[in-house]
């Protein structure tokens, strides 16, 4: 599958599970909600979150991404995670909620909320994508 077509995919179906590595090379998997920004995937995390210990250590991760009722197609991405942490992705946050929820009634109560919780964005670069068939 052309990584443009993976990418694609995800603008339509938000919902995934995120595979990254722990520190002994099994797999931790965690739900998650991705959002496409910018021609990348982000995601919206907590810096304390065992995920992100996980990228801060090994950003390579998978994302099984599916549609929200578990009908039609599922794709798997092979991605380079990236993340960016208070002050710098305060923007990026809100950003992030524009896109998935659109606008907030309090910005600056949200803006509180996402420094109390040590919010994070994890910014996804996809390296290859698929599968092209299915059995």
């Amino acid at each position: 599958m052309e990584i443009e077509k993976g990418l694609e995919y995800v603008r339509d179906n938000s919902r995934a599970i995120l595979a990254t590595q722990r520190r002994d090379g099994s797999p931790q998997m965690s739900p998650v909600t991705l959002a496409v920004m910018e021609d990348e995937i982000w995601m919206s995390t907590r810096e304390t979150a065992i995920k992100t210990l996980n990228l801060r250590r090994d950003s390579k991760c998978w994302l099984c991404v599916f549609p929200d009722k578990w009908l039609g197609r599922w794709i798997q991405l092979e991605c380079t995670a990236e993340i960016l942490s208070l002050p710098l992705a305060m923007e990026h946050l809100v950003d992030h909620y524009k896109t998935l929820s659109g606008e907030h009634p309090d910005w600056d109560d949200y803006r509180r909320a996402m420094t109390d919780d040590q919010r994070c964005i994890v910014r996804f670069s996809i390296d290859a994508a698929g599968p092209d068939v299915h059995g």
